[in-house]
């Protein structure tokens, strides 16, 4: 199957990463990316041991580590005095699992898997929104078709690729987030060397550092309805985020303070159900956020897309053919990227539960207890 044509709909992480692990496996990747250029929104994105394993199957995991954060410890805080009540090391990671647990810029990421991509011989189309798939390739949007015997629908939450499984669109959650980048400055530089969450009744604030600790990036979450507007670039009220967080401790009110000077950005959490089967005509599949999008509230969306991307060029390279290769594919992941997003929005109300003392963590779901970082995409059979 050396050289056989595969088209990969979307350029964010899990498909640069499918599109950088196919070509080095052999394959000739065509990758069709909606936007103009190349990049990544200002946010910061988790990558834990497992995310790690997989960018290093690809040979750039000491890049991004480089680039990134590696947290010595994270704590989880009341929303009311602050006081800890649980911890948890990380600085321990590589001994533990294989691989660092990296805080990084998503921009800075991008642009790693890009230039990873581009060294393995991936062809990078910009400016193809794709319009339709069809029995020689996909079509965009401005009349081309690009050939490909394969299509990997890599493309998001708003997925074309995801149509063709289920024309439903997403759900909203009942969740909404802020975000913000400000400089680790003044009292905001102590929650830069102690990243973590405050977390309350409906509401929950994640924090860590960024780019040398320099900068610390703030996601404010709270459950809230009427509004599920989805997207990472619309404008936040300030008003709106200090009334939410009214009566919290110093340390939320000092992330409320710097966040309100904004630029601040509010999206609605959406989310998917799990689908039945990744595959059409042994032909056409999907990986990432088109396949199983999911909440954040276990840090683990990211991960589960570079997971896929790198089962899915395994999957491809081991088989005798290539219906062989993805039917292989969505057998390895599909039941434990359906398992993580469910738990993951099972999570949110978890950990914005009304118990005022333990918020859940007496009975803690979380990345570590449900051992997903222990998973190597390099190694999982397929």
């Amino acid at each position: 199957m050396a050289g056989e044509k595969i088209v990969v709909v979307g350029g964010g992480i899990g498909g640069l990463t499918a599109a950088a692990a196919l070509a080095q496996a052999g394959f000739a990747v065509t990758l069709l990316e909606a936007t103009a250029a190349f990049g990544e929104v200002g946010a910061g994105v988790t990558l834990a041991p497992n995310a790690m394993k997989g960018l290093a199957h690809i040979g750039i995991a000491d890049a991004v580590a480089a680039a990134g954060v590696e947290p010595p410890r994270q704590r989880i805080q009341h929303w009311q005095d602050g006081r800890t009540l649980l911890q948890f090391e990380r600085g321990d990671s590589r001994e533990r699992y294989g691989a660092p647990y990296v805080y990084i810029h998503r921009a800075d990421l991008h642009a790693i898997l890009v230039e990873a991509a581009r060294l393995a011989g991936v062809e990078l189309l910009t400016g193809s929104t794709v319009a339709s798939v069809h029995a020689e390739g996909v079509k965009t949007q401005d009349g081309r078709s690009v050939p490909g015997s394969i299509v990997v629908g890599a493309d998001g939450l708003k997925s074309v690729v995801r149509k063709l499984f289920d024309p439903q669109p997403a759900y909203f959650t009942g969740h909404v987030a802020w975000r913000m980048l400000a400089p680790a400055e003044g009292p905001l530089a102590d929650l830069a060397q102690w990243p973590g969450m405050h977390i309350g009744p409906g509401r929950m604030v994640v924090r860590y550092p960024l780019r040398g600790s320099r900068i610390l990036n703030m996601v404010f979450f709270a459950r809230q309805g009427g509004w599920n507007e989805e997207g990472w670039a619309i404008p936040g009220s300030a008003e709106e985020l200090v009334a939410t967080y009214d009566g919290w401790c110093d340390e939320v009110q000092a992330m409320v303070a710097a966040a309100s000077r904004g630029p601040l950005f509010k999206w609605a959490l959406n989310a998917r159900t799990p689908l039945s089967d990744w595959l059409i005509d042994d032909r056409i599949t999907l990986l990432g956020d088109a396949a199983h999008a999911m909440t954040p509230f276990l840090g683990q969306g990211a991960a589960c897309a570079i997971e896929d991307a790198i089962v899915l060029a395994r999957a491809m390279g081991a088989a005798g053919s290539t219906a062989e290769g993805l039917r292989r594919y969505v057998a390895a992941r599909r039941d434990r990227a359906n398992f993580i997003q469910l738990e993951s929005n099972e999570n949110a109300d978890r950990l914005q539960g009304d118990d005022s003392s333990l918020f859940g963590l007496g009975n803690l779901r979380n990345e570590e207890t449900l051992g997903l970082f222990a998973y190597d995409c390099r190694t999982t059979p397929v």
